[in-house]
C-alpha cells in the first residue's frame, strides 16, 4: 500500500492526546489544531504530523503526496444514530407535516413507522442493499467516515434479520467501520396492537437467538417513549439483549420525559439518544454515568420539534455527541455539515463543541474513538480536506453549503 503525505495544510483540527477517547461536558471546548501543517497515512493509518517548517527528510517509498492548498483537514466525522436501510422514502408524510399533522397524528394514521415497515416486507434483501449503498455513498462523500445502522422497519422475524444481513453486507463492502443496532422495539406491529406481551416474547424468545446466532448486530435498541415502548417493556428488552451480549442504545425523551435515560443509565447504556425533552432529573442520571447524550438537531429540525438542551447538558458536565438520524419520516438526510451547523445554530454549540460532537464523542457513541474521531497516530486515516477557509466557525457558518473538496479513507484519496 502506498503511503500519502498530505501538505500544505492551512489548519489540522482535531489533534486530541492520544488516550483522550471522550470528552464530558466542558472539555468539548477543547479542539486542538495545528496550522501550516502535514500529515502522513501509512497502510491506512495516520503515523505522524507536523508543522510544514518540520517535515521529515526520510519518508516512505512509494509515496502519494497530496496539497491540501491550505484546506483544512479535519477528521472523518462519525454519525452514530442513522436508519439507512428502508424500502421507500415518504414524502407524502412530509406533505402532511406540512399540513399541521403532528409525528402523533402520521402515526395513528398508518404512517410513521408502520409505513416503514409495510414496504420493507416485500422489498428483497438486494433492492435494500443497492438503496442503502447509496445512501451511504452519499454521506462518506459528505464526510462521514463511520456510522451506526439500526434495524426496526422490518418488526417481524424475517424482515429484521433481512434489514441486518444487509447492515452486514454494508459492514463487508464499504471501507468504514459500520455498527449495526437491534431495534425490533421500535413499534408494536398492527398484529400484536392488542399483544404487547406476545411481541415482546417473539423479540426476546425467537429474534434474539437467531440474531446472536449470526452474529448481525452490536447494539440492542429500544424506542422508550409514551405510545411505543414503556419503561418496564424497555428494561426486559435490555436485560434480554444483555444476555448476547449486545450493549444497550436506545432512544429517549423524544416527545416526553418517559424515563427512557435513567433506564438507559441502569444499564450502562453507550448512548441515550434523542433528548429533545429533558428535565433535571435526565441530567442528574447522566452525570454519574458514562452513558453518552447523543442529540439529532436536524430530527427537531425537520418535525419542527424542541432542540435538546445541549448547553444545559455540557454545563452538568455530560459527554454530547451529535448524529443525523438519517431515516424516511423524520430526518431524510445523512449530511452531517448541516448536523454540525444546526447544533451551533440550534443547539447553541459552539464550533469546537459541535465538532467534537460529531468526531470524537460520535465515535465513543459507537465504542470506536481508540480507531477514530481525532487526529492520533495509529488511528484510521479518515479525513476530509475542506476548501481553504477563514476560520473553524466558517465551516458551520457556511450552512448548507459543503466546503469539503476531498475524501480520504484509510489513508487513500477517494
Amino acid at each position: 500500500m502506498s503511503a500519502l503525505l498530505i501538505t500544505n495544510i492551512g489548519t489540522l483540527v482535531g489533534i486530541h492526546p492520544q488516550n483522550t477517547l471522550m470528552l464530558r461536558g466542558q472539555q468539548m471546548q477543547s479542539l486542538p489544531i495545528l496550522e501550516n501543517a502535514w500529515i502522513l497515512c501509512e497502510d491506512g493509518k495516520i503515523s505522524d504530523f507536523g508543522k510544514m517548517e518540520r517535515i521529515p527528510e526520510q519518508l516512505p517509498n512509494h509515496l502519494v503526496t497530496h496539497n491540501a492548498q491550505q484546506g483544512f483537514v479535519f477528521p472523518s466525522w462519525c454519525d452514530s444514530h442513522t436508519h439507512i436501510v428502508f424500502a421507500a422514502s415518504r414524502e407524502e408524510e412530509f406533505v402532511m407535516k406540512i399540513d399541521g399533522k403532528s409525528y402523533e397524528d402520521i402515526a395513528a394514521a398508518g404512517g410513521g413507522i408502520l409505513n416503514s415497515a409495510k414496504k420493507m416486507q416485500s422489498a428483497s434483501e438486494d433492492e435494500l442493499y443497492q438503496s442503502a449503498s447509496k445512501r451511504l455513498s452519499d454521506m462518506i462523500n459528505q464526510g462521514t467516515g463511520a456510522v451506526e445502522i439500526k434495524s426496526g422497519y422490518g418488526l417481524s422475524t424475517d424482515s429484521e434479520l433481512k434489514m441486518l444481513r444487509v447492515i452486514q453486507r454494508l459492514k463487508n463492502n464499504f471501507n468504514i467501520p459500520v455498527k449495526a443496532s437491534f431495534l425490533a422495539a421500535h413499534a408494536y406491529p398492527p398484529e400484536y396492537k392488542n399483544d404487547h406481551e406476545g411481541y415482546l416474547k417473539l423479540i426476546i424468545d425467537e429474534m434474539l437467538p437467531k440474531i446472536a446466532g449470526e452474529g448481525l448486530a452490536d447494539y440492542m435498541d429500544a424506542f422508550c417513549e409514551q405510545g411505543f415502548f414503556s419503561v418496564e417493556d424497555t428494561d426486559r428488552l435490555l436485560q434480554a439483549g444483555a444476555k448476547y451480549g449486545l450493549k444497550p442504545k436506545i432512544h429517549a425523551n423524544q416527545l416526553s420525559v418517559s424515563g427512557g435515560v435513567q433506564i438507559g443509565v441502569k444499564h450502562q447504556a453507550v448512548s441515550v439518544d434523542h433528548l429533545e425533552v429533558t428535565d433535571h432529573a435526565v441530567i442528574e442520571s447522566l452525570q454519574s454515568s458514562n452513558t453518552i447524550a447523543t442529540l439529532l438537531p436536524s430530527c427537531s429540525f425537520y418535525l419542527n420539534i424542541p432542540f435538546a438542551n445541549a448547553r444545559g447538558l455540557m454545563n452538568a458536565n455530560i459527554p454530547v455527541a451529535v448524529a443525523t438520524d438519517y431515516n424516511p419520516g423524520s430526518t431524510p438526510s445523512g449530511n452531517m455539515n448541516l448536523v454540525v451547523s444546526l447544533a451551533c445554530i440550534k443547539l447553541r454549540m459552539r464550533p469546537e463543541e459541535a465538532i467534537n460532537a460529531a468526531t470524537l464523542n460520535g465515535a465513543a457513541a459507537m465504542e470506536l474513538s481508540e480507531i477514530t474521531g481525532s487526529i492520533a497516530k495509529g488511528k484510521t486515516a479518515n479525513l476530509f480536506i475542506t476548501r481553504p477557509m477563514s476560520s473553524l466557525a466558517f465551516l458551520p457558518y457556511s450552512f448548507g453549503q459543503s466546503q469539503i473538496q476531498t475524501i480520504v479513507l484509510n489513508g487513500i484519496i477517494s
